[in-house]
């Protein structure tokens, strides 16, 4: 796959009936928003089953849905991460059983609309115990199966790169990255870049904060449905700092 170097981050759209929220969401903007994006040339959607607990992937169908289909994006989504349909509100926990990542792509594929999935990222590592080598090795099976075209993980370290690598081939990793958060670049990115694992880094404009138009007012004004208004990030001192370097970076971005 060539994908362009900006995709569409599909978090957001998700809503915010869930703990890691983004406040209500317009599902008419947001599907308008994701073909304004193709109609721009971007060829990738980047979503999760998590996202909106399944809203934020059946939004990505509804936008597809008239367009060609030699014309739609790539779409990638993750598994992992698993929600109490009793509590919306209770975080999801980190599975990595196999008979639960099965069950997870087979409603993802239903949710999307869709015969293959593009990219199937592992959220973040498990933490039911089940190893890493476990739900790796499901993932590669998915991807010999033909259910998705591509595997890789998101949130996992150069250890779990490396140990993931020597069962099959890791595709991609989707790590955190920004002005303000730069851990990947010390071991992640060059372990990749070694490896020749395509990186798609998340949330470049840190959530908000880089993209030139956050302030102290708008932090306040943040729904308590938005995972935002409980960050550190978006608040005291940690929010003054990042608002500082945003500024800072204003004459770069300008260029």
């Amino acid at each position: 796959m060539h994908i362009t170097r900006v995709g569409f981050g599909a978090w957001a759209i998700g809503g915010g009936d869930w703990a890691a929220g983004w406040g209500g969401q317009d599902d008419s903007a947001s599907i308008a928003a994701i073909r304004h994006a193709v109609d721009r040339g971007i060829n990738w959607i980047d979503t999760a089953a998590v996202y909106g607990l399944g809203h934020s992937e059946e939004v990505v169908r509804k936008a597809l849905a008239d367009i060609p289909f030699d014309e739609r994006p790539y779409v990638f989504t993750k598994c992992g991460l698993v929600w109490d349909e009793a509590d919306h509100a209770k975080m999801p926990s980190r599975v990595g059983a196999p008979e639960s990542i099965t069950r997870e792509v087979e409603a993802s594929l239903k949710r999307l609309g869709v015969e293959r999935i593009d990219l199937y990222q592992m959220h973040w590592p498990a933490g039911d115990g089940t190893p890493l080598e476990a739900y790796w090795q499901t993932l590669l099976d998915l991807k010999a199966e033909g259910k998705v075209r591509a595997v890789g993980l998101s949130n996992h370290t150069a250890e779990q790169l490396q140990v993931c690598e020597s069962l099959g081939h890791v595709d991609t990793l989707q790590p955190p990255f920004s002005a303000i958060r730069r851990e990947a670049g010390a071991a992640e990115l060059p372990w990749c870049h070694a490896h020749d694992t395509g990186v798609i880094v998340y949330s470049p404009m840190q959530s908000g904060l880089l993209t030139g138009h956050f302030t102290h007012e708008r932090a306040k004004e943040l729904p308590a449905n938005d995972w935002r208004s409980r960050a550190s990030d978006f608040a005291g001192d940690k929010l003054d700092r990042n608002l500082r370097l945003a500024a800072a970076l204003q004459p770069i971005a300008a260029r």
